[in-house]
């Protein structure tokens, strides 16, 4: 978790990230990415208003200080800290438990996950006090894998998984459908490329998700169809997963094979039962 505080906080990010920041309110998350200028995935976030002048960045763990080094050189002289709150931790929860006008835990934030609804809350707020009012809420503990079986059955990707920096395209991952940009904004880093990507037509792959018929695949394996490679694996859990697949293979009736498994594109399912994970 990453906050930014200060006056000129908001307009850092809205400068730099593909969402609309001005869109944040209290009862609001947004989705949003960090690109290159070259228009590549860098990272992603959700993003929480705290108060009037500081956001909340609920984004991956593991590259927290990249994106600290990587907001501090765009920093210059705007009035915006830039501090990690490794005291605080994430939990998604599904079920509708929360409906509009219910009552947040004491301590906790809490807004619709903004990549789809149907993936529940997002829930921030101090690691010592997050598991107790979850509970108080009336959710059940889940294991982080019911999570991303979940995740996959939407279609959605996730940091560390299946976003691969200075690599995917933003709208090749879903970032649109996702609902991270806003094409009406004005300029952020990365927009040329995306804004031309979307309206010339150039969109030539997407993430999808797949059913696996076969041994689980290992992210990054290359899916052939009829002896040609048309994409590539990425995240599994169980027989649910996501694979980048060209578009014109999405036609064909052929089958797509990554290894000895076989893959199934499918529809985008609805969620599981009610309950919660670490996310």
């Amino acid at each position: 978790m990453l906050r930014l505080a200060g006056p000129d906080a908001r307009g850092l990010l809205q400068g730099l990230v593909t969402n609309d920041v001005g869109r944040l309110a209290p009862d609001r998350a947004l989705y949003a990415m960090l690109l290159t200028p070259q228009g590549r995935y860098l990272f992603d976030f959700i993003l929480f208003a705290d108060g009037d002048d500081a956001v909340l960045l609920d984004t991956e763990a593991a590259r927290l200080d990249d994106l600290v080094r990587r907001l501090a050189l765009y920093r210059l002289r705007a009035k915006a800290a830039i501090e990690p709150r490794t005291d605080f931790a994430v939990a998604a929860a599904w079920g509708g438990v929360w409906k509009d006008g219910a009552v947040v835990p004491e301590g906790l934030r809490a807004a619709l996950d903004p990549r789809d609804p149907r993936l529940g809350h997002r829930i921030v707020g101090p690691a010592d006090g997050l598991a107790a009012g979850l509970a108080a809420a009336g959710f059940t503990r889940a294991d982080p894998s019911a999570y991303h079986v979940h995740r996959l059955a939407l279609g959605v990707p996730e940091a560390g998984h299946d976003l691969i920096p200075e690599r995917s395209l933003p709208l090749e991952i879903g970032l649109e459908r996702l609902n991270g940009v806003d094409f009406n904004k004005g300029c952020y880093v990365g927009q040329e490329l995306t804004a031309r990507t979307k309206y010339r037509g150039l969109l030539k792959r997407r993430l999808v998700p797949v059913a696996i018929e076969g041994a689980p695949p290992p992210p990054g394996a290359a899916v052939t169809q009829d002896g040609r490679a048309v994409g590539e694996m990425r995240s599994h859990q169980g027989r649910n997963g996501l694979a980048l697949l060209r578009l014109e293979a999405l036609k064909r009736e052929a089958p797509l094979l990554v290894g000895d498994a076989v893959l199934r594109p499918r529809e985008i399912q609805d969620g599981p039962p009610r309950g919660s994970a670490p996310a």
